[in-house]
Formats: structure tokens, sequence, C-alpha cells
């Protein structure tokens, strides 16, 4: 009796406990420290290693003590039966400024069993009032020399108890690097990051607990210029948002005892230059070596020739908690090959174009001085190639002291690169004495895509590659130049298949907030955000158009509502910008980008051209944008609104077809991107798509199956023609090797997705220097079709944020198989197609908490297999039926593997 007991026991708990709790986080973040918003959002994912699990239940419990989950609840949410896992939004009292808080979260399945209570989690709320900031803003006390040359700041204090708890709050107007007794606080770059400054400043919070000790501590803190203050943007300006480097800093102590003190920058602190002597994000750093203050940021150091600081009473109330992930050193790569030009350069090839800086060892003599130049490529001679970094000089110079070893690493510039160009350095090049680290914002990598094409499985390489390259704090346009601005219209272009690959969700977060706080009372959006350009630098279509793109393709990523509540005005703002800019309903003024570095042609190709009229495009995106916030406004429950729009959209159509489009059914471009375009946005009446669809297919053939499209038409040319039956046009399009085409930078060595279709020109020689980027994700936007269409990974219907999956795979071309996964937030999604003889085999991988329409290509039922037994006999399998030469099932979370006969 007893053995049967036990074992009941033992069968009981394991059922209890088959459901694992995972991926706590809130808002968006793994125990974040610095949340302002009062309601924390709570999210978890449910593993589980059986078919057909779904959470029927939750239950929330929140403390401010760990040990107090189990008995001292602050709040808890009861048993809430309910299938929702994301975005579950803190229900207690009000919180408190710096308090830090634990939770967890238990929930029960569709079956009723109970899982076990997650691993706890935490956050930590930052100073949610002006009041709660006691730090001063302080200034160097010296006069800056013309270079200005990094400041140094510290603050020497004592402790005399022990330390339970410590939090620092930072930030800068310029950039900042904090340590506490010689060592860096936290592990971010470039901090605070990059924001609309005179709106919206960020600061980072620290746990610090652990670097202090009783006794003698110091606080150190090295600031930079950046984009603050640096010379930047285009024209190369400086002091865009003020002419000042200060600093506001308080660490909040909580000691043993009960008792608590706040540190604080003030007038008490001491300042001088060291051994950074000029650093911008352009210009590169100019460390010397000679004139580093050894041991600066530790207790004790003698500061004869510091002087004082000067307070300054710069806002506090545009401080905002930081809402993404910081800039953090990711990969290193040690040379592949050290050479010398034909010009007699010594040249290090790094074997990949990447962001970052190159950290140097060196030994030589004090006055030793070398410099490390920057470049993408080298050219046709295999020359070292800079031109088209225009007048970014993108040059680290370094001054040596003298004696054992030394380390040469930037702190306040970055540069995109893969070849550097050493000169002066003492001594041989050796491998070992040089590492490129690669920088980029610390986002989870979410998705993974590879196939039987090598070219292909590159193309995906690059894609990735230039989403880290130009992902630091906002979307760059490229990362070498003397740009590196977040532009709009190359953000809204990727923004699906940069969602795909990493977890970008709190990166555009915090952008598009950006977006909205730059917006103009007119409701124009400008070309870059942060605006950094002149007041008549906005409202071009396909650009502008990011206010309305990004919050919806973000809701239908994450299923986050709160995008749109948050940026509603500024779309519905947007879209009130259009239409006072439109007669008659026509969009008609302005100026605008088009269809922006398009396949220029030199003739006229039986009457064909690549240049689509820019009033066509924008008339279409004028329609694209009312159609997301009608519905945006349907989502919100905005009914109203969406009468509104939606009889507005009927007009914009109508008079487009009115103006763009010919009796017999051609657009007055008559171009591919025209085409696209159209039959994207339904901009023609059912019975005119088939007939485009034609004419786009014939467009491309007169082009012998080449692209003319440019950063508006190309990311939708592929969804068109496979939407439309062209699937196969689509794959000649995909694998098509010569210019124009995504395959052609490939076959010429590109480890990163190019700016323009032919930067490195079939002759070998260079595109225009004046903008020729190696590193430009706009064209990467091919992933999307990559991943959504050829592998078929996709939301279904309304299932937001991958609560409703479909996987639809569409093969074609020459591909024997191709695979995809991508870690939704509710766990992670598969589906990968192989095809051998007459066989095609589809696996798919539905996280718990989900379903997923899975579409097998074949023509029939009948010869269908799941886990080797006909679909009919499966229990875990529910036939919807056949529809386009798909045989459609519908089931739960779990593993499948399907196979069908298949015929090219």
């Amino acid at each position: 009796m007893k053995k049967l007991l036990l074992l009941a026991l033992i069968l009981s708990s394991a059922l209890l406990t088959a459901q694992k709790i995972t991926g706590l986080v809130t808002e968006g973040l793994t125990n974040p420290l610095g949340i302002d918003t009062p309601q924390p959002h709570f999210s978890w994912k449910l593993e589980s290693d059986k078919r057909n699990v779904m959470q029927s239940a939750y239950e929330i419990k929140v403390t401010t003590d760990e040990a107090g989950l189990k008995s001292k609840v602050l709040w808890t949410s009861g048993k809430v039966t309910s299938d929702q896992s994301l975005y579950v939004p803190y229900g207690g009292s009000a919180l408190a400024s710096g308090q830090r808080y634990y939770w967890q979260v238990r929930v029960w399945d569709n079956k009723g069993k109970a899982s076990g209570w997650s691993t706890p989690a935490y956050w930590q709320m930052g100073l949610l009032k002006e009041a709660d900031w006691k730090a001063q803003w302080i200034s160097p006390g010296y006069e800056e020399d013309p270079l200005r040359a990094c400041p140094l700041m510290r603050k020497e204090f004592s402790i005399g108890k022990k330390v339970k708890s410590a939090t620092a709050y930072i930030t800068a107007h310029g950039l900042y690097e904090a340590q506490i007794n010689g060592k860096k606080i936290g592990d971010a770059y470039l901090t605070p990051g990059w924001t609309s400054y005179s709106k919206r400043l960020q600061y980072q919070v620290y746990d610090v607990t652990g670097m202090f000790k009783q006794g003698s501590n110091a606080i150190g803190v090295t600031l930079g210029n950046g984009w603050y203050r640096g010379l930047f943007s285009l024209g190369i300006r400086k002091d865009i948002y003020g002419s000042d480097i200060s600093l506001l800093m308080q660490v909040n102590v909580e000691y043993t005892d009960g008792t608590t003190e706040t540190l604080v920058s003030d007038n008490s602190w001491k300042s001088s230059t060291g051994s950074i002597l000029s650093s911008e994000i352009y210009g590169g750093e100019t460390i010397d070596a000679r004139k580093e203050k050894t041991g600066w940021a530790l207790p004790g150091y003698n500061t004869a020739g510091w002087v004082g600081v000067k307070t300054q009473s710069f806002p506090k109330n545009t401080l905002i908690a930081t809402y993404n992930e910081p800039i953090t050193k990711h990969e290193t790569f040690t040379p592949v090959k050290i050479l010398t030009t034909p010009k007699g350069e010594q040249v290090i090839d790094f074997g990949q174009n990447l962001v970052g800086w190159v950290v140097v060892k060196v030994n030589g003599k004090a006055g030793d001085t070398f410099s490390i130049s920057h470049s993408e490529v080298l050219d046709k001679e295999g020359n070292f190639y800079t031109e088209s970094l225009r007048g970014a000089k993108a040059q680290d110079t370094y001054i040596l002291k003298g004696g054992a070893t030394e380390t040469f690493e930037p702190h306040f510039t970055w540069h995109g690169f893969r070849y550097i160009k050493i000169e002066g350095y003492p001594g041989t090049l050796k491998p070992e004495n040089f590492t490129a680290v690669v920088l980029y914002s610390d986002m989870e990598m979410t998705g993974s895509f590879t196939s039987s094409n090598e070219l292909i499985n590159q193309l995906q390489h690059n894609i990735e590659w230039g989403l880290r390259g130009n992902f630091l704090d906002v979307p760059t346009d490229c990362p070498q130049r003397d740009e590196r601005l977040g532009w709009t219209g190359d953000a809204q272009v990727f923004f699906r298949t940069a969602s795909f690959l990493r977890g970008v969700n709190n990166f555009f977060t915090k952008w598009m907030k950006d977006v909205q706080a730059d917006q103009y009372p007119d409701g124009a959006v400008p070309y870059v955000v942060p605006n950094t350009l002149m007041d008549w630098d906005k409202g071009s279509a396909g650009w502008g158009d990011v206010a309305t793109i990004i919050p919806w393709d973000m809701y239908v990523a994450y299923g986050d509502k709160r995008i749109l509540e948050n940026q509603y005005g500024s779309m519905k703002a947007w879209v009130g910008f259009i239409q006072s800019q439109s007669t008659n309903d026509l969009w008609n003024k302005g100026n605008h980008f088009g269809d922006w570095l398009f396949y220029s042609v030199n003739d006229d190709r039986d009457g064909s051209s690549a240049i689509t009229n820019k009033y066509f495009i924008t008339q279409c995106f004028y329609a694209h944008s009312v159609q997301l916030l009608i519905n945006a406004a349907q989502v919100l429950g905005k009914t109203d609104d969406v009468a509104t729009y939606t009889t507005l959209l009927g007009r914009v159509k109508n008079a487009f077809l009115k103006e763009y489009i010919t009796p017999n059914g051609s657009t007055v471009s008559d171009t591919q991107t025209s085409y696209v375009l159209a039959l994207q946005f339904d901009m023609l009446p059912e019975n005119l798509r088939a007939q485009a669809a034609e004419r786009l297919v014939a467009n491309i053939r007169r082009y012998n199956n080449h692209l003319t499209t440019g950063f508006l038409g190309t990311p939708y040319l592929c969804h068109v023609l496979s939407r439309f039956g062209h699937a196969n046009v689509a794959y000649d399009l995909l694998l098509q090797k010569t210019y124009p085409s995504w395959l052609y930078p490939v076959t010429k060595g590109a480890t990163t997705i190019w700016e323009r279709w032919d930067g490195i020109k079939t002759d070998g020689t260079f595109q225009t220097p004046d903008m020729n980027s190696y590193n430009h994700y706009a064209y990467g936007a091919i992933g999307d079709w990559m991943y959504r269409v050829m592998v078929g990974i996709d939301v279904e219907g309304d299932g937001v944020g991958y609560k409703k999956i479909q996987i639809k795979p569409l093969p074609g071309g020459d591909f024997t198989h191709a695979s995809a996964d991508y870690e939704t937030p509710y766990g992670k999604v598969a589906s990968g197609w192989k095809i051998e003889g007459n066989t095609l085999t589809l696996t798919a991988v539905v996280p718990a908490n989900t379903t997923a329409v899975v579409c097998v290509p074949a023509a029939a039922i009948n010869g269908i297999t799941e886990g080797g037994k006909a679909i009919s006999t499966s229990k875990d399998v529910e036939v919807l039926g056949v529809e386009n030469k798909y045989v459609k099932v519908k089931v739960g979370s779990g593993s499948y593997v399907f196979t069908a006969p298949y015929q090219k």
C-alpha cells in the first residue's frame, strides 16, 4: 500500500511539473533596473515537451523581498482564468522610486494541471519624480582646449558601514564611462545612448553593491563629446544639442543597519583632463598615454593640479529611464591576413565588414606614435580605400608612454571597417596584437535561417551583419562615413526582417518615442530621428510613413497593444500632414526621395524605364498609412476614426486610379516599383490586379530576370510576385547572380548588405564615393520574404505576437531544403522543408500556449503523413481542407513531421 501511495505521489509530482515556466521579463527586459512605467507589464513562456499544451489560468505574486515570495506578498493577481502570458499589468499599490521588486508566476494548463512556481525574477523602479534627483549637473571647472580633451571627474568619500545595496543613476550631456575604485561600472558603451536630448534624455541604472568597500572609496567618470556636442550630422556640425559637457550621477546606498546615504555629483567634485586628447564619432580618437593619470579613479589619488567643477542648472524633467538594451561588446575577430598593398601600405584584413573598434597591444618607447585608419574595401588595385568615408577621418592615433606592453582601445567613437591601415607602428605587425571588437545594442538573437544554397546562406549572413553594424542604439543608415543617422525610410523597410533576427521590441519602442518627440507640429516626420537636420528636411513619402508602418508591424510581431496606444497620436498626425499636402485627395506636393537608389538605366528598353513617378509613390503610401491608421483604430476601439478614415481611404484610392492608371490598366510609370506598390497596397480593383501582376512579370523578363527597384519597391517585390502566383519569378530574382540583384554583391565578396546594387561595379571600380556604403541594411529587407514566405513562418489571422501561427512554406528555385526558427514571445517556432526525389518533408515546431495552421504543399490529402501515419488518423492534427495547392491542417503546440508527394 505504501509503495502504491509513493508511486502515486511521484506520478502526481511529475504531472504537476510537466510544464516549465521560463523567459520571465518585465517591460520586455530581463531583470531590468530603472523602470519608470507606473504599472509594469509581465510576460513569460510556457515550455512543455507534450503536444497541444495551452495555458488556462495564471497566478502572479509580487513582493519587495525575494524571501517574501513565500510569505509576505505585496500583490497577487490571484488565480486568473486566461491564456494570456504576455503583457499582464501589475495591479497592486503604487510602486516606489528606486525600490526593487520580485515576482514569480505559475500557470494551469488546458487539462487543469498546475505548474510549479517559476524561478523568481525582479525589476527595480527608476527615479519616478524630478525631486528624487538629489544630484546636481556638473561640468569641468577648467577652460577647455580647442580639441576638447575628454574630461575626467572624480569624487572620494568614506564608507564606515557594511553596504546592503547600492544603486547608481548616471547620465550625461555627451557620453560617459564611470568607475568605482578603478573598476568600470556596467558593461555598456556609448552611454547614455542617443535620443532627442532636448526632450528625452535617458539615464542608466546600475547595481554597484559589490563595488564598494569599507573605508575610502572613489568614483571616477570620463566624458566624451558624442552625439550631444561632437562634430556630427550632415555638414559635420558641432554643438547640435549644446556646447557643454556635463555629468549627472547619484548613488543611493543602503546599509545593513537600515540607514541610507546618497552620494551625488555636486560642487565638491574635482576635474581635469587625461590621456584622451580628442574623441569624435567621425574623426576617431587620439590617446597620449604619457598624459595618463594613473590611479585617478582610485582612493588616495593625489589631486594636485586638478580643479573644481561648475554646477549647472540644466533641467531634470526631461530625464527618462532607459527603455532599450545598451550597446555592449560582442564578437571579436583576429586578422585573417596581414598584407602590404601595391602602394606599400601596411593593411590588416579581419575578413568581415564589422562595426566597433580595434584593441592594440604594442611595445615601444615614449613618444612613439602610430595611427589606425579604417576602411570597408580595398580598391581595384588592392590599395586602401577611404574616399567613400567622405568627411569622416575614422582614424585612431596612439602615443606611447614607453616601457612595458601597452594596450590601446577607443572609448567614445566607433568605426565601420573590414580593413585597417597601420602607420608608424613600432615593430612588426603580428596577428596576436590586433583584435577587432564588435559593438551593437545587446538585443537577443531570435531567428536563424539556412538553405541548400550557399550563396543565399551568405546573403542571410550579410543581412544579419547589416543589422549588427547599424543597430547601435538607433537604427542608422550606415556606420562608417560622416552620416550614421537614424534615417526613417531605411528603418521602416527593414523592420520586419529585423524583428525576425533580433528582439528589437525595446529598441524600436525607444526609437519610436523619439520619432514622436521630433515630429513637427504640423505632423511632418523628419528624414532622420533623432533629428539633426534642417527644418525643411521632413515629410517624404516612405520615410515619414515610419510613423504608421513600424507601430503596426510591431503590434503584429510582438502583440503589445501599447505601441499603438502610445503612437496613435503620432500616426494620426502624420496622416493629417499628408492631408494638408493633398489637393482633391492627391498627395502631389513636397520633396520626396521616391524609390531611392533604384536601378538606373541609360537606355529605354522597349519603352520602359526604371524611374517611377514620385507622386505615384506618395499616393500609394498615403493609402497605406491611412489603412494602417484604420487598423490601429479598430484595435483601439476608436469607431469614429475607423469610419472617418475608411471614407478617406476610398477617396484616396479613387483619386489614384483617375490620376495614375491608364484605361488599359497600365501604370503611368510602367515600372517594377509602380506595379509592386499598387499591388502591395491594394490600390487596384480586383479585376485589374492579375493583369498588373502580369505586367510586372513582363517588365522583369524584359530586364532578363533582374530587379530594377529601389528602397521602397524592393521590400515588397517578391511578396507581390508570390502573392499573385508568380513564385517562380520571385525565385528567379532571388537567385540572380548578375547585377542588379541580391546575390551580385555576394559574388563580389560582400559580407554585409550594400547601399547600392553596384557598390563595386562589374569592372572592379567603385560607384560614386559621395554615397556608396558597404554596410547599409535596406536591401536586406528581402529577408522578410525568405522567412515569412520561402520558409513560411508568419502570424495567422488576428493572432498577433504569434499567438496564432501560420506555417506555409513555398518551395521553389533549385533549393532542396530551407529551414528557419524564430523565438516568438511565446517560445520557439520552426519550419523546415526538404525535397528528396518526389517526396517533400516538412518539419514544424509550435510553442506551447499557441496554435498553428500548417499548410503542406500538396494537391490532395491522400498520401500525406504526420509522424509516419496518415494525417486523417492523427488525433493531434485537424484537417481543414485543400486550398491553392496546399493541404491546411490545424495543430497545437509540439513537434511535427509531415511528408507529402511533391512535384515541382
